[in-house]
């Protein structure tokens, strides 16, 4: 029998993602709860859904959230930690309100949360926050006993998250033909998001020059490619590169673009490239749309070998440094002394996110933080 691990104070772990569409009928009401409050015309969301039904109308973020579920439960009962696993999301079914309703029901009084998002940001972090406080709010109103919820910190420079992403871009760099494997650049891509918020992302000391998110992917880059060099003996060239801009074309956002750099990369006399997107946890609809279609159609046209390394996923090391993470919070909530587990120059992240970290665009309540109206 495994050793039990210690939880306590927690008594259930929530999963919480972004949803997406599981049919065709789906996609604009989808779209719709996405974009919700920002006046986006119906004509501009079929044009965003048309990404969707190139696939069936069908996001992959939903079964990959099931995949990952089912690691982590596996995981926890291969080593001893009981803590039930719930699953919510901000924008599909099912909906983060429901599910914390039924925690609630279930008698759960102590919830620890896992985002499907690494870094901070303030759509990677603090809106999920926001959306929890929503949600608290709406069980409040329904005259429900409100349960204390904690977000685990960011784990983007945990090993379990870093190690799949190693692999993945090796095993992408050796599917390259041979003699243009060593001279192969690494694209590591991200979401971008207007420089604003990612000025201001992060705690407020950190803020400026892209703030945490920036620095953060920066860090996961750096350890990822001399990680390869060190395995291949080859220093490959690599750059940090944004795709999925969704904004306004007159509001400055984070670039290059990963059309564009495949674009310069190829006049520059590059022999190859590996898309590699450290930015997203699963191969979802930007990853499927973003890259291996619009990017690789680009790198089609011009004639460029690219591979696309593998996201984490469902893999067991991201499942047992979840584990790792919960057991490591649990103990400090409990007042332990606790080394964090963390690679790179940045270190472990905090626990709780202070006041203007990651500050919304519009001021709203967010859990989970320093800030929290939900104490």
């Amino acid at each position: 029998m495994p050793d039990v691990l210690d939880a306590t104070p927690y008594d259930a772990l929530l999963l919480l993602s972004f949803g997406g569409p599981e049919g065709p009928d789906d996609v604009i009401p989808f779209l719709e709860n996405v974009t919700r409050g920002r006046g986006i015309p119906t004509e501009r969301l079929k044009e965003v859904g048309e990404h969707y039904f190139r696939f069936g109308g069908v996001s992959p973020i939903n079964d990959q959230n099931r995949a990952l579920l089912d690691a982590l439960r596996k995981d926890f009962a291969d080593h001893g930690l009981d803590l039930p696993v719930y699953w919510g999301n901000r924008n599909w079914a099912p909906y983060l309100t429901d599910t914390l309703r039924d925690m609630v029901r279930d008698g759960r009084r102590r919830i620890l949360v896992l985002a499907t998002s690494a870094y901070a940001s303030y759509s990677g972090c603090r809106q999920y926050r926001e959306n929890l406080a929503d949600s608290l709010a709406a069980l409040e109103a329904e005259g429900l006993d409100l349960p204390k919820v904690d977000k685990l910190r960011h784990y983007f420079n945990h090993p379990g998250f870093l190690q799949p992403m190693i692999d993945g871009v090796l095993e992408s760099l050796a599917d390259l033909p041979e003699n243009v494997r060593d001279g192969a650049h690494i694209a590591f891509c991200t979401h971008s998001i207007p420089i604003s918020a990612a000025d201001t992302s992060g705690p407020v000391p950190g803020h400026g020059d892209g703030g945490a998110y920036v620095r953060q992917h920066l860090d996961v880059a750096r350890l990822i490619a001399d990680e390869v060099r060190e395995r291949t003996g080859v220093d490959h060239p690599w750059q940090l590169v944004y795709q999925s801009r969704s904004g306004a074309p007159h509001i400055p956002w984070l670039e290059p673009d990963i059309c564009d750099h495949l674009e310069e990369r190829h006049a520059a006399g590059a022999p190859a490239v590996v898309m590699a997107p450290i930015g997203f946890v699963s191969d979802h609809m930007e990853v499927l749309y973003d890259l291996d279609t619009e990017a690789t159609a680009k790198a089609v046209e011009l004639g460029l070998p690219v591979r696309r390394s593998a996201t984490v996923g469902a893999d067991p090391r991201f499942a047992a440094a979840i584990r790792e993470l919960i057991v490591e919070r649990a103990a400090t909530e409990r007042g332990q002394q606790v080394t964090p587990c963390a690679l790179g120059s940045l270190g472990a992240d905090h626990n709780l996110c202070p006041v203007g970290c990651c500050p919304a665009r519009t001021p709203k309540p967010a859990a989970a933080g320093a800030d929290s109206p939900y104490a």
